[in-house]
């Protein structure tokens, strides 16, 4: 998969979650995936005033830019990778 250009820092720790997460997520729906995560999740981090991506930043692009008919799926992996997601819905 190419890398998508990011603008910021990202936790390592959350980047390999992240990234364990997009290689489990469907091939047909990876790159857009990326696409959107890291733009939102870059996004979040700002807003937040930070200079690195965390964390809460990936898992709340999760769940504000993913289409709700993969709610399930997406929950499902992001328990799998070891996303602390309840806290954040």
């Amino acid at each position: 998969m190419a890398a998508i250009q990011t603008n910021m820092n990202w936790d390592e720790v959350a980047l390999g979650k992240y990234n364990k997460m997009l290689n489990i997520i469907p091939i047909f729906h990876r790159r857009l995936t990326q696409e959107v995560v890291n733009k939102k999740a870059e996004e979040n981090a700002h807003l937040r005033g930070s200079l690195q991506v965390e964390e809460s930043d990936i898992v709340g692009a999760f769940l504000t830019e993913v289409p709700k008919a993969f709610y399930s799926m997406m929950i499902r992996i992001m328990n799998d990778v070891g996303f602390d997601y309840k806290k954040y819905i």
